[in-house]
C-alpha cells in the first residue's frame, strides 16, 4: 500500500468514528472505498407494524388489512403531515384606517319618503325609504345596483329629481282612472337611473294607499332559472315556484287590504279541493302557498278579484320590462325556445301591459334595462315608446304581430341623459356625509368627477365618487 493510499485510509476511520451513529447505527455502504452517514429514521420501514398485522392476521385466518403507503418523515422523526396554520382575523382595536371605523359614521337625518313631502320644496334632497318587516324593500327586494349602493350607505335613501315630482303626479291619476290608461315604460341611457324611479314611484304608490306588485327582477321570469309545467286548459307554461313566492310577497307588502277583501266566488284548487266564496284574500293567498302546485291556479284567482273590486287602486310595476318581449330561455319537449308570452307569468304582465286587461283604477308602470346583451329591448316596443331603433329598422323587416299588439298604447317617460349641477351637488354631498370620498370633498374634486361621468349618475357615483380609493 502506497503512502497516499494509506493517508487517506487513516482520514477515513478518524472521520467515521467521529460520526454519530459510527458504531454501524445508521450506516450505508455504497462500494468499497465510499461511505455516508444516513439517520436512523430513514432505515426505517413506515408499513413495519402494518406487515405485522398481515402476518399474524394469515397465521390465524382472519382477513388482512390493506397496506397504505406511510410518508416517511421529514429527517426530524415526524410522520405526521403539515397543517397550515389557522387564519384569524384582525380585531378591531388594530383596525386604525377612517375607513374600518364605522361607528364614527354620522348619523344621517334624513326626511322619510312620504307623499306629503314628495314636493317642490324637497326638491334635490335625500327621502330615506322606510326598512323593516314586510316593507316594500324587504318582502319585493329591489334591483342588484341598487342593492350594492343600499348596503354602502348607512340608510336606504334616493334623491329626489324633477322627473320624480312629474312621475308622482302621473301616479295621483291612477287613482281615479282604469290601468289601461294609465300605461308607461321608463327609458333612458345606462345608468340614469330608470330603476331609482321606479323604486320611488312604488314607495310612493304604497305609501298613498295603493295596492302594489313590485317585480324588480323579471329577468328571472325568462331566464329558465325555476321549474315549468305545461298547462293544456290554458295552453301557457305555468310557473309553481314563481308564483307561490311572488304570492307571499304581495300578501306581506298588502296585508292590511287583503284581510279586507273577500272573495266573490268559489275558487276550486288540486284534489278537488275548494275555496269558499266570502274568504279573505289573505287567506286565499295561504291556501295557495301551502302547495306549490296550486299557486297559479290561485294567483289566477287573486289577480281576478283584484280586478272586480274599487276600493283600492293597485300598481303593478315591472323592472326589466323588455324582458317580457324577448325570447325566454326555456324550452319545450321539442326543445324549441319557448317565447315570452307562451310562460304563464310573463302573459299575465303582457296581458295588463296591453291594457287587454285592466284594474277599474290603477296604473302600471315599467322601466328597461340596457345593461344585459341577452334580453335587449326589441325593434317592436322601441317602435312603440318613440325611440331611435338600435337594430335594422327598413320597411322590409318583419315585426312579431303578438310583441305589436302587446306594447301598443305605451307611454313614455324619458329620463334625462344627465343629471343637473343641483342634483349632482346634492348626491355628491350625500356620499361625502356617508365618509366614502377619499378626500374632504371640494368644489374642484365634484367639478372633476361631474365632468368626467358627463352628469351620468351611475358613473357618477362608481367611477367618480368610488372611484377615488386608491388600492
Amino acid at each position: 500500500m502506497s503512502a497516499l493510499a494509506s493517508v487517506q485510509r487513516a482520514r477515513q476511520n478518524v472521520l467515521m468514528t467521529s460520526l454519530p451513529g459510527s458504531h454501524g447505527v445508521g450506516q450505508k455502504r455504497l462500494n468499497s472505498s465510499k461511505w455516508r452517514w444516513v439517520p436512523p429514521e430513514w432505515n426505517k420501514d413506515p408499513n413495519k407494524e402494518l406487515k405485522k398485522k398481515l402476518k399474524d392476521s394469515q397465521l390465524k385466518g382472519g382477513s388482512s388489512p390493506s397496506l397504505q403507503a406511510v410518508p416517511v418523515g421529514d429527517g426530524q422523526g415526524s410522520n405526521r403531515p403539515k397543517v397550515p396554520p389557522r387564519f384569524h382575523t384582525l380585531p378591531p382595536v388594530q383596525l386604525k384606517h377612517p375607513l374600518f371605523q364605522s361607528e364614527n359614521r354620522p348619523d344621517l337625518h334624513l326626511a322619510p319618503f312620504q307623499p306629503d313631502l314628495v314636493k317642490p320644496i324637497s326638491l334635490n334632497k335625500a327621502l330615506q325609504f322606510e326598512s323593516g318587516h314586510r316593507t316594500l324593500l324587504t318582502a319585493y327586494g329591489v334591483p342588484r345596483n341598487i342593492l350594492h349602493e343600499f348596503r354602502i350607505l348607512s340608510k336606504p335613501c334616493s334623491l329626489v329629481r324633477e322627473v320624480t315630482l312629474s312621475t308622482t303626479k302621473w301616479l295621483d291619476g291612477a287613482a281615479t282612472q282604469p290601468s289601461s290608461a294609465k300605461r308607461a315604460v321608463i327609458t333612458g341611457q345606462l345608468g340614469s337611473g330608470k330603476s331609482y324611479l321606479l323604486l320611488q314611484a312604488v314607495e310612493y304608490a304604497r305609501k298613498k294607499g295603493y295596492l302594489v306588485l313590485y317585480i324588480p327582477r323579471s329577468l328571472r321570469l325568462v331566464d329558465s332559472s325555476s321549474a315549468y309545467v305545461y298547462d293544456p286548459r290554458t295552453r301557457t307554461y305555468l310557473q309553481p315556484e314563481f308564483s307561490a313566492e311572488l304570492l307571499k310577497r304581495f300578501r306581506d307588502v298588502n296585508l292590511q287590504a287583503f284581510e279586507e277583501l273577500l272573495t266573490s266566488e268559489d275558487v276550486i284548487i288540486s284534489g278537488r279541493r275548494m275555496i269558499p266564496k266570502g274568504t279573505t284574500l289573505a287567506e286565499l293567498v295561504r291556501n295557495g302557498t301551502r302547495q306549490e302546485v296550486d299557486a297559479p291556479v290561485v294567483l289566477s284567482a287573486l289577480v281576478k278579484e283584484l280586478q272586480l273590486q274599487s276600493k283600492y287602486p293597485v300598481v303593478l310595476a315591472i323592472d326589466d320590462f323588455q324582458s317580457l318581449y324577448s325570447q325566454s330561455k326555456y324550452r319545450d319537449a321539442r326543445f324549441n325556445t319557448l317565447k315570452a308570452y307562451h310562460l304563464s307569468l310573463p302573459r299575465l304582465l303582457l296581458e295588463f301591459a296591453s291594457g287587454r286587461q285592466k284594474f277599474q283604477s290603477g296604473a302600471v308602470l315599467g322601466a328597461l334595462t340596457t345593461a344585459n346583451s341577452e334580453f335587449r329591448v326589441p325593434l317592436e316596443l322601441q317602435e312603440a315608446l318613440g325611440l331611435t331603433p338600435d337594430v335594422p329598422s327598413g320597411p322590409y323587416i318583419r315585426r312579431k304581430p303578438e310583441l305589436v299588439e302587446y306594447a301598443k298604447g305605451l307611454q313614455n317617460i324619458a329620463l334625462p341623459s344627465q343629471m343637473s349641477i343641483a342634483e349632482a351637488a346634492a348626491l355628491y354631498e350625500l356620499w361625502g356625509k356617508e365618509k366614502v370620498l377619499n378626500d374632504a370633498p371640494t368644489d374642484q374634486t365634484f367639478l372633476r368627477l361631474y365632468t368626467e361621468s358627463a352628469g351620468n349618475p351611475r358613473d357618477f357615483v362608481w367611477k367618480g365618487v368610488m372611484g377615488s380609493f386608491s388600492t
